[in-house]
């Protein structure tokens, strides 16, 4: 391994964003985090949109602090975001909106206006993804069915981490990772489906040119790096979508593991050498998204502690403020296996008051509504026997079972989950590192330089860096019984 390197890694997620300092020198990488900003969809009657303009000037703040850090010697620059997001760029290369949020209501009901176009097995066929209403495919669709004129004027779409670098060096784009999640990418080819643009009359002559994890896509444009106050300093197309950043910061050696990315989305799943696409990943709705170096993240996206957060912000808004930590400790001291829900029913997908909304699930489906400490436990509960019923479907779809579930990201903050993961899976769980999805950026960054040679040398990086925690099963035949409980509630 070559001598001590820095490098920058931009982290945005659903409720905040980070700029990261990474150095790896002797075989460790040590994080520093230089720069944080909140995020979320800006308020208003309005459509709900992220705040491009803002999350942009912070990024850069971020990025100058850093390179100031670093001393001005930075080997390179990468940018994660979550999936499915994009930004429409005009002829003259401007964006011409901000970009919608996922969560926005104009998908509402537009997974079976795509089908009425294009058969739901075509669809998965084609692209082998998850069916979700907020996906690519749907938001696109959505703009086209309106008649959107800012659609008809778009010259190039770039997913949003692909947006913010297009920004940085103006290269535009698209990572394959990212793209990935669309519902619009062949998983078999790594192509834009013919297909999908075809059948539902979507226009792909603006879709951007995929690059592969790892290319050096450009440099810092003069006006930004003068901007910035630093040198030109090398973009990097790492695993831009951050679960794929994630995964390969997991410090997975050899054996049969799962992974599990827990935060706002939980994305559980395994990582296999090419995309299964067919009639069992159908029914189990298993997505095929792309991973790094050739790879492929055969996964479920969960709606995971989101339903905590929602929870949190409406308590907040009633004058009740709590800590994560704090709900986590309460939750452990409520009544074991309350009830039920489905982490993954539609009506806790938008933002708002989810205790009602939870409450308003056990009451149609004949238990008891509740509230606080109790509600948190049950959210957890529920979770914890959702990744039970997801690994074990992954088991069948693969035909190999599962020795480890490794989790990582900043839901093994809450041991409270962690524990009852191990307890409702029945087999044993490692947690770390928290900061999965830098630490990917960064590796990914220092392969592409040659500073790492490989994705086993990387995740040997991690494993010496980072300290990890391990869970085994507990209460299993209590658990058990849960389970099928859960399953017919579900």
């Amino acid at each position: 391994m070559a001598e001590q390197a820095n490098y920058i890694a931009v982290d945005l997620g659903a409720e905040s964003g980070r700029v990261m300092l990474g150095r790896i020198a002797n075989g460790r990488l040590t994080l520093e985090q230089i720069h944080r900003f909140t995020n979320g969809p800006m308020q208003g009657q309005g459509p709900l949109r992220w705040d491009f303009a803002r999350l942009l000037a912070e990024i850069k703040t971020g990025i100058g602090k850093a390179a100031q850090a670093a001393g001005g010697k930075v080997a390179g620059i990468g940018v994660d975001t979550w999936g499915v997001d994009f930004g429409l760029l005009g002829a003259d290369g401007q964006l011409l909106e901000p970009p919608y949020h996922y969560r926005d209501s104009r998908t509402n009901g537009m997974m079976d206006k795509a089908f009425g176009l294009m058969p739901k097995r075509r669809v998965y066929d084609s692209t082998g993804i998850q069916f979700m209403q907020l996906n690519s495919l749907y938001q696109l669709l959505a703009m086209r069915l309106a008649n959107s004129e800012v659609l008809t004027k778009a010259d190039r779409l770039l997913f949003m981490a692909d947006l913010f670098s297009y920004f940085l060096c103006g290269q535009a784009f698209g990572e394959y990772t990212l793209a990935s999640t669309s519902q619009m990418m062949d998983m078999r080819s790594g192509t834009w489906s013919g297909p999908i643009f075809n059948e539902l009359s979507l226009p792909i002559q603006i879709m951007p040119q995929i690059v592969m994890p790892g290319a050096i896509v450009g440099k810092l444009t003069d006006k930004v790096a003068r901007e910035i106050g630093c040198k030109r300093i090398p973009v990097i197309a790492v695993g831009t979508h951050d679960t794929a950043s994630a995964v390969l910061g997991v410090p997975a050696g050899a054996g049969r593991w799962a992974y599990l990315s827990s935060g706002t989305w939980s994305l559980m799943g395994v990582e296999l050498p090419a995309a299964i696409i067919n009639d069992k990943t159908f029914q189990y709705e298993f997505t095929n998204e792309g991973g790094v170096e050739n790879t492929i993240r055969l996964l479920k996206n969960i709606m995971g502690l989101w339903l905590v957060q929602e929870c949190k912000r409406q308590w907040q808004r009633e004058g009740e403020d709590l800590a994560y930590g704090e709900l986590a400790k309460m939750a452990s001291s409520a009544k074991p296996f309350y009830g039920y829900i489905d982490c993954d029913c539609s009506d806790f997908l938008a933002p708002g008051d989810m205790p009602t909304r939870i409450n308003a699930y056990l009451s149609r489906t004949g238990q008891k509504p509740t509230q606080d400490s109790q509600m948190v436990r049950l959210i957890l509960e529920s979770l914890a026997l959702r990744y039970r019923t997801v690994l074990a479907a992954l088991e069948d779809v693969t035909g190999s079972k599962v020795d480890v579930l490794h989790i990582v990201g900043g839901g093994i903050q809450n041991e409270l989950l962690c524990q009852f993961t191990a307890n409702a899976i029945g087999k044993k769980v490692i947690t770390g590192p928290i900061e999965a999805t830098a630490s990917g950026n960064i590796l990914m960054q220092a392969k592409a330089t040659g500073q790492v040679k490989s994705i086993a040398e990387a995740r040997e990086v991690i494993r010496h860096s980072f300290a990890m925690k391990e869970y085994q099963p507990q209460n299993t035949g209590l658990w058990e019984k849960q389970y099928a409980k859960f399953a017919e509630k579900k």
